[in-house]
């Protein structure tokens, strides 16, 4: 069996200025001699950089981790600073509707279509997990909210709050000149779980100096107050953007292997095939 790659770019336009989204999809062809007509599940990635930019470490390299396990995967390249929110979630929107417009011709099993985001691409997807049946983005994207709807979340290291324990840059990049203390609120999204968010997947480190463990724990506690399924892993070491962990992601100095919290990769795999 062999991948196929589909490049595809996501338009947004915000204010008169067109925003370009790169997406990458990665799918296994189907087999008449293996498994004909098998549906495998698809995890969109959403790198960090702090909204200024996308890491090259947290895109293909986890997307290659997903299709050794045999699924689907691709990855989003969205939009960062001087770009505002809300364009990047809408471009994330708008690559789960691709997704679910192309399950039959891909062999995607559209019950498990998954975001995945690492640190600021974790803000990304648990924006989408929790608004993805607010009325705003769908009258925005001309769709409906079931087109848009992620099956779960995975979160790496996710940025998430506001508050006390925000990562302020990732904010004043997302915000740009729409900053203000009501959307700050609306984006502190430990306030913002409903019964409608998707069970989640969340992993970070003791030791992390740049996104503190306290953004994944507020969030995981409020999706717990609403009954939502949640699977959370603290690993007691391991830097800030260690992506896969492994020497995969490493960068040139040596910087991202972490063995201990290499083991997040077979634990989602266990979560995925239980969702």
């Amino acid at each position: 069996m062999k991948t196929v790659t589909q490049s595809i770019q996501i338009r947004e336009e915000r204010s008169n200025i067109v925003y370009s989204a790169p997406f990458t999809v990665y799918l296994w062809e189907n087999s008449v001699e293996m498994y004909d007509g098998l549906r495998r599940p698809l995890i969109i990635i959403c790198p960090g950089g702090g909204f200024r930019c996308t890491s090259d470490r947290e895109a293909d390299t986890i997307a290659t981790q997903f299709l050794a396990m045999g699924y689907h995967a691709a990855v989003l390249r969205y939009s960062v600073a001087p770009a505002c929110c809300p364009t990047a979630l809408f471009q994330l929107a708008q690559a789960v509707q691709i997704i679910r417009e192309h399950s039959e011709e891909w062999y995607i099993d559209t019950n498990r279509i998954l975001v995945l985001g690492c640190s600021a691409g974790g803000h990304l997807a648990a924006s989408l997990a929790c608004f993805w049946n607010e009325p705003f983005i769908a009258d925005a994207l001309k769709t409906s909210p079931d087109m848009i709807r992620p099956n779960g979340q995975i979160l790496c290291y996710p940025v998430i709050t506001t508050g006390e324990f925000r990562h302020e840059g990732s904010f004043h990049n997302m915000l740009g000149n729409t900053d203000c203390a009501a959307l700050r609120e609306k984006l502190s999204l430990e306030h913002q779980v409903t019964a409608f968010t998707p069970p989640a997947f969340i992993w970070n480190t003791y030791t992390d100096q740049s996104v503190p463990a306290e953004n994944s724990i507020l969030y995981m506690q409020a999706l717990r107050a609403h009954n939502i399924s949640v699977e959370y892993h603290l690993f007691s070491i391991g830097k800030h953007g260690i992506a896969t962990a492994t020497k995969v992601s490493q960068c040139k100095d040596g910087h991202g292997v972490q063995k201990e919290c290499a083991f997040w990769l077979p634990m989602v795999q266990n979560w995925i095939e239980n969702l």
